[in-house]
């Protein structure tokens, strides 16, 4: 695809057209905040539980909207982010785990308080969290970004042992390595085996491009090796044909795709799994991606009220319809229609609950929530593809809903379009880490 490619052209102005209101959404917080926040009233102390996309999104915000109004306290278990978007090129072997993890020094810099400790119990009648070392933090504020964890139980045989070998690698760090090193030591003329849970999960279009990224590896170092993909779901469920066109295309006859193939059974000793039809298959190499759910600390708060898994949110401020004044960011949240889990999904998120918080402390209006998504994924080393979309609220309906005509969806991979996601990543770090 050329620069010139109008109806690319076309989508990328509508999504900046999208990001430009978030732009006037800063530039009216931060107003409102030094109109209000100079008459010596004591500072607000918001507790944000959890470093990622979105809570440290949420901390950076809070900060530049709020200054001096607002005593942000971010805590991480991890003393460095590890990216999930961009992981699966370590496990195609075009980048470093290293390229994609970053301290917090940045959020440090602009005042934001660090913990590197694990938040185990929130009392929310209290405001107060209790950290792993018996540490307890006081709150006005809470905002919640835990994640997702994994329903291993729904998969027979994934037991501790089990997750020692079988690796998921849904969330990057040392899994994303060692996946890595068990393809390496995997022989030419084997096969790699991927099971894909049923939607939701984590970054809809992840699994498919992981599949391209082996794929990728496999045809330069070890061309007779097979790729089984066990997808759980009826399709190809995020850039259909444009995956199709690579698997079709470069990798023509390196892939077997087997949709309605639900997981439910593995035996890591035999590198084997069982689909829910009962038809078994072995690998050199397993990667079973095990179902989610929002973290343990929502589920221990209560705030699992969409199908025991995700937590509902207002979408006029992210906070949980389960439990009042806790504000519910990312994977955890039960998305609104069309909205997917995603880092720039969640990068939104705690831009509008740090504009939510600072609204209610300021006592104004708050503000009409906008989002866009971008979601990039790589065919191979260089060339992406890209899925755009832009959700706005609709008061009828007290929801946010995708904007007909916004975003837009690459017309074929293009080397072009990975240096764009090259730069969306650097942008998105920067965002959330500075």
């Amino acid at each position: 695809m050329s620069p010139s490619d109008t109806s690319f052209n076309r989508s990328r102005r509508r999504l900046g057209q999208a990001l430009g209101a978030g732009a006037a959404l800063t530039a009216m917080s931060g107003c409102a905040t030094q109109r209000a926040f100079f008459g010596g009233r004591p500072a607000a102390k918001v507790l944000v539980v959890g470093g990622g996309f979105g809570g440290a999104t949420a901390a950076s915000y809070l900060k530049r909207w709020g200054g001096d109004s607002v005593d942000v306290t971010l805590v991480e278990r991890n003393r460095r982010f590890v990216s999930c978007p961009m992981s699966n090129l370590v496990i195609g072997g075009s980048r470093r785990i290293e390229d994609l993890s970053f301290g917090y020094q940045g959020l440090a810099a602009r005042g934001v308080n660090l913990i590197y400790e694990e938040a185990v119990e929130i009392d929310p009648v209290g405001r107060k969290a209790r950290l792993q070392t018996g540490l307890s933090v006081q709150y006005d504020q809470l905002i919640l970004s835990p994640g997702v964890d994994f329903l291993f139980d729904e998969v027979a045989g994934f037991d501790r042992k089990a997750q020692d070998s079988v690796l998921h690698a849904w969330k990057a760090g040392p899994q994303t390595v060692a996946l890595r090193a068990q393809l390496e030591s995997m022989p030419d003329g084997g096969t790699f085996v991927m099971s894909i849970p049923k939607a939701p999960y984590r970054c809809p279009p992840g699994p498919y491009e992981r599949v391209c990224q082996v794929a990728s590896y496999f045809k330069a170092a070890k061309p007779r090796a097979k790729i089984i993909v066990l997808d759980g779901n009826p399709d190809i469920i995020s850039k259909k044909a444009l995956f199709l066109a690579a698997w079709n295309g470069p990798y023509k006859g390196m892939i077997d795709y087997r949709a309605n193939a639900l997981v439910t059974e593995l035996d890591a000793g035999t590198r084997t799994v069982t689909t829910e039809l009962g038809d078994r298959v072995r690998g050199d190499v397993l990667n079973v991606i095990p179902p989610q759910r929002a973290g343990d600390l929502a589920k221990s708060l209560g705030l699992l009220n969409a199908n025991g898994r995700w937590a509902q949110v207002d979408w006029m401020s992210m906070r949980s319809t389960a439990v009042s004044d806790i504000h519910v960011l990312g994977d955890a949240t039960f998305g609104a229609p069309a909205m997917p889990k995603s880092g720039h999904m969640a990068n939104q998120h705690g831009k509008l609950a740090a504009a939510a918080i600072i609204a209610q402390l300021n006592g104004s209006s708050p503000v009409i929530p906008v989002m866009a998504n971008t979601c990039y994924s790589f065919v191979d080393d260089r060339s992406a593809i890209h899925v755009a979309s832009v959700h706005q609220w609709v008061p009828d309906k007290k929801t946010l809903e995708p904007v007909a005509g916004a975003g837009g969806l690459s017309s074929a991979a293009s080397e072009l379009e990975g240096q764009y996601a090259f730069a969306w990543s650097r942008n998105i770090w920067d965002d959330m880490l500075s």
